[in-house]
């Protein structure tokens, strides 16, 4: 396929925000939707072809069975404010978890993450793209073991990101954007 070049990706880009996840209700995607997303998910740089992540997709009841598991673990523990911070995964009616899964290879690890991350943010794109609103967090539930455990990670598996979306109930808030002039610099020799 030639390269040519897309104007409107470049505007996308530059006026590209995160809505918060408390702000999206439904509509989610539908079935059609969510499976391009998921493939467009999936087109990214992954160096030896080793395809060093998996999603896991929490429809609108799954994602609430699994909300509710993981507040009785925070209940369980006493930690109201665990508990509390659910509510951005409550709130949208549909989320996927991407989990890194580095695989045994001469690719360093560390670019077999870096894969991982392109998948939650191309997800993070497409779906804005389609005219959702969608955020990537993470938060105790992307570390801690027992909810690790919950989600069916297995053994070297992590949580890149959980990537929510939905129906943005109101535009997403541009916020201050780093001086990108003060972060790079050029080396000579």
């Amino acid at each position: 396929m030639p390269i040519t070049a897309s104007p409107e990706v470049l505007d996308f880009l530059a006026s590209r925000r995160s809505a918060s996840a408390l702000t999206l209700t439904s509509p989610g995607p539908e079935a059609g939707e969510l499976d391009m997303l998921l493939r467009l998910a999936s087109r990214v740089p992954d160096h030896g072809k080793l395809t060093p992540w998996r999603m896991i997709v929490l429809e609108p009841a799954a994602k609430t069975e699994f909300a509710a598991r993981l507040e009785a673990l925070a209940l369980g523990r006493n930690d109201a404010k665990a508990a509390a911070k659910l509510a951005k995964l409550k709130t949208p009616p549909m989320g996927v978890a991407v989990i890194s899964r580095p695989r045994p290879s001469e690719i360093p690890e560390w670019e077999q993450l870096l894969s991982s991350a392109v998948v939650c943010a191309n997800l993070l794109y497409a779906a804005t793209a389609m005219g959702y609103g969608a955020n990537w967090i993470t938060d105790w539930y992307a570390y801690d073991p027992e909810a690790m455990t919950i989600l069916g990670l297995e053994a070297g598996e992590r949580v890149a990101g959980y990537v929510l979306i939905g129906t943005a109930k109101e535009p997403p808030l541009e916020r201050d954007r780093p001086d990108w002039t003060g972060l790079v610099s050029r080396w000579s020799a």
